[in-house]
């Protein structure tokens, strides 16, 4: 897909204010493991190319487990891969990304309350939002993967 526009250059100061929520999340307590796992897991629901390209490297670059990140698609499939929090995370994440269909139900609001403080699931809930949001904007604008994630020249 080309890219229809660049939307950093047109509005700086709507990425800013975006960008303000994404440095809150990065400093909010919660790891940033989770978090990228999160915004990875959204990302390939919404198919937003250049979000999965960023989060799997972000993830690569923490020495996030290789398993996890192949898998991450069937995580409901992998019995214990994930943590019992993780899977919470994920269950809610795709809740909410799904929301017009799931409407969040109570059973993965309760799982994820289990596992979450109230801050915790509060500030989840925002990284979940703003990854959804991001998802929109890249996608919307045609925004592709970043080419530095993989040199696919190299044997």
């Amino acid at each position: 897909m080309a890219e229809r526009l660049n939307y950093v250059a047109a509005s700086p100061r709507g990425m800013q204010a975006f960008g303000a929520v994404h440095l809150f999340i990065e400093q909010c307590g919660l790891p940033s493991s989770l978090v990228n796992l999160v915004y990875l897991r959204v990302s390939q629901i919404n198919g937003c190319a250049y979000c999965i390209s960023t989060h799997s490297r972000d993830l690569l670059n923490e020495a996030f487990s290789i398993p996890k990140l192949i898998l991450l698609q069937v995580w409901r499939d992998c019995g214990d891969l994930f943590s019992e929090k993780e899977r919470a995370a994920l269950q809610w994440c795709e809740a909410l990304a799904h929301i017009g269909e799931t409407h969040a139900p109570d059973a993965d609001y309760q799982a994820v309350r289990s596992q979450f403080s109230d801050k915790e699931l509060a500030d989840l809930t925002y990284a979940i939002a703003l990854i959804n949001a991001y998802n929109r904007i890249a996608i919307g604008f045609g925004r592709g993967p970043d080419g530095s994630f993989i040199d696919f020249s190299a044997p």
